[in-house]
């Protein structure tokens, strides 16, 4: 059975860094995290859920949410399984809990539909 489990959560000053992980696991002989798309989706008390990133499938293409473009970034590293969301200046309208989600589509509509969801990373930016 498919799964991912995120790490790396935290309370960090407005200004910040952390870097959110990602494991896959559970994946049918042959198969990798590389053949499917992998996002990074996060949701604020009584705020609807936004995709802030993904990553596409056998591909290095990558796309964002404006809210986070220049300051987030997604890598894939396909030998460990794992999806990373580095965050940089970090601010406090981004304290969330962040979920990684795979099997989904990944283009620039950053879709909130995948199959696959972890149980979140609360992010919490005080300023």
């Amino acid at each position: 059975q498919l799964r991912v489990v995120e790490s790396g959560g935290g309370s960090v000053p407005s200004g910040g860094s952390l870097r959110l992980s990602c494991v896959a696991s559970g994946f049918k002989s042959g198969f990798s995290v590389e053949h499917y798309s992998l996002g990074w989706l996060r949701q604020a008390p009584g705020k609807e859920r936004e995709a802030v990133s993904c990553i596409r499938t056998h591909s290095n293409d990558t796309y964002y949410a404006d809210s986070v473009k220049g300051r987030f970034t997604i890598s894939r590293d396909s030998a460990k399984n794992t999806v990373y969301l580095q965050m940089t200046s970090l601010m406090p309208e981004d304290t969330a809990n962040y979920y990684c989600a795979m099997g989904g589509r990944c283009d620039s509509r950053l879709e909130r539909t995948y199959a696959v969801w972890g149980q979140g990373a609360q992010v919490t930016v005080s300023s």
